[in-house]
Order: C-alpha cells, then sequence, then structure tokens
C-alpha cells in the first residue's frame, strides 16, 4: 500500500473550537454519526466549565483555551468554527494560514469585509471551506422546490417572508452574543438561513429597501424589520420581522403564484392550494432523498468525491443581502455590484 492509499484510508482528524450549543452538536450528534470517516482530534473553548462537560462525551480528546494553541500543535485536518460570529475572520485565516480545511458556523464573519476576504482567502486556496448552510438541502424545502418545478403555484408572482419572535433571543439560545446588536439578532441570526435557501431556489436578489428598528439600548439588536426585497427575475419579496409581540413564535415563506400558494411554516411544515385559505399540509416523507447531514457532504469534498456544499462565496453572498438588510435605513440598495461568483 502506499503512502498515498493509506492517507486516503485515515480517519478525517476533526477539531471544534466553541463549545456552545453547535458545536456540542457537533460533537456529541454530527460527528458520532460518521466513525468510519471523523475522528474527533481536538476541542477548544476558554471556557473551563464548558470543556468539562464536554469531556463526557469526547474522551481522550485534546482540549485547549487557545485556539493558536492548538492550531500550532497540529494534528487537524478539518476546524468546525462555531465561536461567535466576531471571531470567524481570525480563526478561519490561521486555520487556512495552517493548510487546514474549515467548516464554518453562519453568518461567515462579523461584517460584510471580513465575509469578502474569507471568500477570496478560501478561493485563493486549494482548501475546502463550507457553510453550515443546510436548509436547500432539507426535506420540506427539497419538496417544495419540486412543487414549484411541477407547477403547482404556477408562474410565481410574489412571496412573503415572516420572522417573528416573541422572545429574543429564544429560550434555548440564551448566550451572551445573539442579542447583541453588533453579532446578533433574528436578521442575521435566522434571516440568514432564509436569504440564503431564497438565493438556492429563486436566484439573486437583486435589490432592496429596508426600515429596521433598534431599542434605545444600543447594545440590543433589532427588534423590527420591514422591506421589499426584489429578486433578479422581477419577483417581490416582502420581509416582516419582529421581536417582543404578543403571539405564536412564526418563522415562514409564503411564496404566491398564478395558480395557487404554497407555505413553508415555522422550518418543516409545508402547505399548498390553489389560495391561503385552502391550504392543505404536504407530505415531506415522500422518498425525496436529502443529503445532509452536512458533514457528509463535506467529507466527501474532503474525498475528492462529488459533494454538494455551500462554500465562503455562498456564504458572502448570503450576508451581502443581510448587511444591506440592517444599513439601508430606507434607500435602495443594488446588490448585484457586491456580489463575488462561486468558485
Amino acid at each position: 500500500m502506499n503512502e498515498e492509499t493509506e492517507r486516503s484510508m485515515d480517519k478525517i482528524r476533526l477539531a471544534v473550537i466553541g463549545l456552545g450549543v453547535m458545536g456540542r452538536n457537533m460533537i456529541v450528534q454530527k460527528a458520532p454519526g460518521f466513525p468510519e470517516a471523523i475522528e474527533l482530534a481536538a476541542v477548544c473553548d476558554p471556557n473551563a466549565a464548558a470543556i468539562g462537560n464536554i469531556l463526557g462525551s469526547a474522551g481522550g480528546v485534546r482540549t485547549y483555551a487557545d485556539y493558536r494553541i492548538m492550531l500550532d500543535e497540529g494534528g487537524i485536518d478539518l476546524l468546525y468554527i462555531a465561536v461567535p460570529p466576531a471571531m470567524h475572520h481570525e480563526v478561519a485565516t490561521a486555520a487556512f494560514e495552517k493548510n487546514i480545511h474549515v467548516f464554518c458556523e453562519k453568518p461567515l464573519a462579523n461584517s460584510l469585509e471580513e465575509a469578502r476576504e474569507m471568500a477570496e482567502l478560501a478561493a485563493g486556496s486549494e482548501l475546502v471551506n463550507a457553510v453550515h448552510f443546510s436548509f436547500p438541502l432539507d426535506p420540506p424545502v427539497l419538496k417544495l422546490k419540486q412543487l414549484l418545478e411541477d407547477g403547482a403555484a404556477g408562474t410565481v408572482e410574489r412571496i412573503e417572508l415572516f420572522l417573528q419572535f416573541p422572545q429574543w433571543p429564544r429560550a434555548w439560545q440564551q448566550n451572551g452574543w445573539v442579542a447583541t446588536r453588533e453579532q446578533g439578532g433574528f436578521l442575521l441570526e435566522v434571516g440568514i438561513h432564509w436569504i440564503h435557501m431564497i438565493q438556492q431556489i429563486f436566484g439573486r436578489i437583486a435589490r432592496l429597501s429596508s426600515e429596521v428598528s433598534y431599542p434605545a439600548d444600543s447594545a440590543l439588536s433589532e427588534n423590527r424589520a420591514e422591506a421589499t426585497l426584489t429578486l433578479e427575475s422581477g419577483i417581490p419579496i416582502a420581509l416582516s420581522g419582529s421581536t417582543g409581540l404578543p403571539g405564536e413564535e412564526r418563522v415562514s415563506m409564503v411564496v404566491h403564484g398564478s395558480k395557487g400558494v404554497i407555505a413553508l411554516e415555522n422550518w418543516q411544515h409545508l402547505y399548498s392550494g390553489v389560495s391561503v385559505d385552502s391550504l392543505q399540509e404536504v407530505d415531506t416523507d415522500d422518498g425525496i432523498a436529502s443529503p445532509l447531514p452536512m458533514l457528509k457532504q463535506v467529507i466527501a469534498a474532503l474525498r475528492g468525491e462529488d459533494a454538494l456544499v455551500y462554500d465562503f462565496a455562498d456564504g458572502y453572498n448570503a450576508q451581502v443581502v443581510l448587511e444591506a438588510l440592517r444599513q439601508s435605513a430606507g434607500s435602495t440598495v443594488e446588490l448585484g455590484p457586491l456580489y463575488i461568483a462561486r468558485r
């Protein structure tokens, strides 16, 4: 067996930085699903308690409080970045400098400038770079796409997007950054999933105009957002977002067409009908194969196999829209010149 063949059979040595909800999910649920492909080599978090809590699920794994020391000591093929967005740029840049592949949580970065630098750095390397966007590959979204292709709604005429949160941050996501204006807010944290999905299903968003409101406390993230976005095809999207209002949480998209309506409610419930009043739930577990989890696709990419990975260019192009939403202040922003092409 030659050295190249022997190396190809080795497990991918995974390191995880950030042991919050997503980091723990990767360690406890995602990575163990691929025991033949993944070896958890190291974890990093400055919080000693977080490291202690994970040891029961990752015994024998190297642990670090400083990611720079972890990267310097080597023995890592793939770095999963699950720290707050303000650290994404510096951590990903350091990983690329060490010739380490990167799988990054969204949003890609803490600013459009940082995101573009990351995308350009990734494009100039031969390293796998992936953003943890899985929504376009979820079974309900795959079924929605099939319904659209089959003409269930006819010609798409307009789209509504609802991001309504009675409580923000959500009860399960209480941390130090998701409610901050610098790094968090429902637009960046949740809206980016839906904007990215829309880009994959309907094409690029050409322009937008938005009004975003904030609390008096300058440290806190937005509490209202109203926007009109226009696809390159000319289809308008009306976005309505809020926090702190009474009622149920609603994170949904409604597609209005010439022959009917398709609604994706709260991520996973898909409905179709000739009108909003006649919507019936659609079975999304009818044999459509999902390529998820995204880690499966990253593994395939690392092995040089065909893979469906959303790279840093995708992450940047989604962030183009979200940053414009936050900064428009009623002006129309033309997005076309800001996009970059996927490698």
